[in-house]
């Protein structure tokens, strides 16, 4: 289920970068694009928690997943 979840959110990252571009590109209001880019990194960072293994070779969202 949390595999799942992450590739949502990854989804979801593109579709943000790419909303961003797209509204950057038509004139779009400022701060309502860099606040799609924030919400893309922030979102991002979140899945490299998740995904990245640590000191024991494990990553988080395969220690959740026992």
């Amino acid at each position: 289920m949390i595999q799942t979840s992450l590739s949502l959110v990854v989804l979801t990252i593109f579709a943000l970068v790419a909303g961003a571009i797209y509204l950057a590109r038509r004139g779009g209001k400022r701060r309502q694009v860099v606040l799609m880019l924030v919400l893309a990194g922030v979102m991002a960072i979140n899945v490299a928690i998740w995904t990245i293994p640590g000191d024991d070779g494990k990553a988080p969202v395969h220690r959740q997943a026992q």
